[in-house]
Parts: structure tokens; C-alpha cells; sequence
């Protein structure tokens, strides 16, 4: 694929690249770049495909964008469904929906935050795999050419491309997710491009080799010379879903995030924590710190985090919310708030000044 050189991003992977697999005291350079930290305003996805805005589903407000900026977050995630965007696979995308996505990129841009477009979708389309002859490679990648030709170029949208994929096989989806990669490169977009794994895309499941083969290898696959990150979600509770509220103990969600860490390190790679979220209470706060002081403190590897999640659909009983709660903070937010600062490096060129001749 021929891209431009990205000056910024290049210059931050080379540098984690040279540290990788060096002991901890060789990584300090590398500790100077905060992972980014970042939110979900999650309700774009709400609801069915036929459903209305602000009926079924809800994209963020001007204020929730202003929120997210005043609380640190420097990265917004944004969910949202193919279905709404692309209403028959590769045709034009529906207007309306489109108008929708480019308003919300310019709320975040207004505050000056990265905004990553998050395909929220498990791998599907209308219900049907990515990968099938349902929905075929070329459908998927027909839809991030579309959205890259829309978007390409500005750095601070990054492009998610699908959530939670489950129920295929990796090393399918690897290829799946290598023909969208090249369709966006092909746009000479230079955006940075999340790539998640299957089952559910988790960390600690990372590399078990189970009935849909192992992400650790197929993953190992993707070529872009683009700027990308491996996304990954980690939840807290017993069986690692989200689910409950009820939280593991500290040092085995480390360690179940570490099990990312150590591939990324070993491959080279930099890797992105889409979704991780937890209840408000002490053992849950306790395992949400130990998973932020672990990114910072691998931050060779670990670009950036978005935690799952806030916006103002959410009903107040909903255990994982951040979303203000009659006008009061949710004790998990003194935690995040730790732990903000980092940005997105900028994964797109940078102009050169052209010197005028005397």
C-alpha cells in the first residue's frame, strides 16, 4: 500500500518499537506519552435499524461533547449502526445518517477532541456475517472506502472498524478486515484505523485457541503500513461480558489485560482499549485503577482507552454509566480522572512549509 509518511505517529511507533521487549527501566521513553484517554457517548446505536432519531436512537449533544472535554477526555467514541449509514450494501450512503455523523464530528472537533466512528454492528449486517456470501469482504470494505473518501485526511477522526465481531472465524475476519484496511489506504486516507479481533474482541481471550481459532494468530496478519492499533475490549465482572456489577479482583483483571500487553509487545504492535467499564463499587473502582495504572505503565504499547460509557439515553441504574447523575459525578469518574491527559498521536502528515526562494 503506498501511503504518506505520517511524521508524528512514525515517530511514536518507531520509538515504542525500539523498546519493545526491553526491561522496564529501557521503556521510560516510551512512559512520556500518555495512553489517550477517551469516552463512549453511546445512543447513536440504540434501538432498531428502522428506528427515528431522537425517537429511537440519539446522537451526542453539543453539551455531552462539552462534558466529555471539561471531565479530561481527550478521545470520544462514537457508536453507531451500518444498517442507518448504508441501507443497501454498496450503494450511496443515506444522506441524512451521513449529516448526522458529520455534525458529531464537528461537535467533538469544536472541543477539540478525537472522535473515533465506531461500526457497531458484531460483525454484521442485517444479521448476516461479514465474510459470507450474505455480506462479502467487498461489502465491508465498499463501506469504509465510503466513509474514508468522506473523512480521509482528518486527523482527528479515527476510523473503528467494527465492534465486538463474534461467531466467525479469525482468521475469515482477519481477511474481512485486511480488504476494509485497503480500501481506506487506497483513498490515500492516512487516518489511524482501530482493527479489532473476534470473540467479542477481548483481551483476555486474546490468544485461546478455541472453536473460532485464535486472534493471537490470525491478527498477526493484517498489513498496513498506515497508521493503526489493535482494538480490545476488557470488562471486569466474572465471566468478562459487562453484564453485571459485580467486579473480579484487582490482579486478575491485570492480569487478564496483560494477556493483550505481551502480544503487543511481542508483535510490535499498538493496541487500543475500546470498551472496559465497571460498577461504582470499591472492588470495582479498585480493578478500573489497576487496569489504568497497567496501560500507563506499559504506554509503549498502549495508545489509548475508551471507557464504556456515558451519554444521556443511558437510564440512571444502568452500573456502568459515567453519565452525571442529577448533576453529580459517578464515583467511577474520580478514578478515570487519574488518569486523563494523553492524546492521539496525529496519524496524518504533516504540511511542510515551502520556503520562498530570495
Amino acid at each position: 500500500m503506498n501511503t504518506p509518511c505520517r511524521i508524528r505517529w512514525t515517530a511514536f511507533t518507531i520509538a515504542c518499537a525500539l523498546v519493545a521487549g526491553q526491561p522496564a527501566a529501557a521503556r521510560e521513553i516510551a512512559r512520556k506519552q500518555k495512553p489517550a484517554a477517551g469516552v463512549n457517548l453511546a445512543g447513536a446505536e440504540f434501538g432498531q435499524p428502522s428506528g427515528k432519531a431522537e425517537k429511537d436512537f440519539h446522537f451526542p449533544s453539543e453539551a455531552e461533547f462539552a462534558w466529555a472535554k471539561k471531565k479530561g477526555f481527550a478521545v470520544v467514541r462514537l457508536p453507531f449502526l451500518w444498517e442507518r449509514l448504508q441501507p443497501a450494501l454498496e450503494k450511496d450512503l443515506n444522506e441524512g445518517h451521513l449529516a448526522l455523523l458529520q455534525e458529531s464530528v464537528a461537535r467533538a472537533r469544536a472541543q477539540k477532541l478525537s472522535i473515533i466512528l465506531d461500526v457497531h454492528n458484531y460483525g454484521r449486517w442485517r444479521g448476516g456475517p461479514i465474510g459470507t456470501d450474505i455480506v462479502p469482504d467487498r461489502a465491508f470494505a465498499d463501506l469504509w472506502r465510503r466513509l474514508a473518501q468522506k473523512f480521509g485526511g482528518q486527523s482527528d477522526v479515527v476510523f473503528g472498524l467494527m465492534n465486538e465481531p463474534h461467531d466467525m472465524k479469525a482468521a475469515t475476519w482477519a481477511k474481512s478486515a485486511q480488504a476494509a484496511i485497503d480500501a481506506i489506504r487506497a483513498t490515500g486516507a492516512c487516518n489511524l484505523v482501530l482493527v479489532p479481533g473476534v470473540n467479542w474482541t477481548g483481551a483476555h481471550s486474546w490468544k485461546k485457541d478455541g472453536k473460532y481459532g485464535a486472534n493471537g494468530e490470525a491478527m498477526r496478519a493484517i498489513q498496513d503500513k498506515g497508521a493503526h492499533a489493535f482494538e480490545f475490549h476488557q470488562y471486569l465482572d466474572a465471566d468478562w461480558s459487562g453484564t453485571s456489577g459485580q467486579c473480579r479482583k484487582k490482579d486478575e483483571v491485570v492480569a487478564a489485560l496483560s494477556v493483550a500487553t505481551d502480544w503487543l509487545r511481542q508483535n510490535k504492535s499498538q493496541g487500543f482499549l475500546g470498551e472496559f467499564g465497571a460498577s461504582d463499587n470499591e472492588q470495582c473502582r479498585e480493578g478500573l485503577d489497576a487496569m489504568l495504572a497497567h496501560m500507563a505503565e506499559n504506554a509503549d504499547v498502549w495508545t489509548g482507552w475508551t471507557y464504556w460509557a456515558a451519554g444521556a439515553w443511558w437510564p440512571k441504574d444502568y452500573p456502568l454509566s459515567i453519565e452525571p447523575k442529577d448533576g453529580e459525578d459517578r464515583p467511577q469518574m474520580k478514578v478515570l480522572a487519574k488518569w486523563t491527559g494523553g492524546a492521539l498521536p496525529n496519524a496524518c502528515p504533516v504540511a511542510r512549509k515551502t520556503r520562498k526562494k530570495k
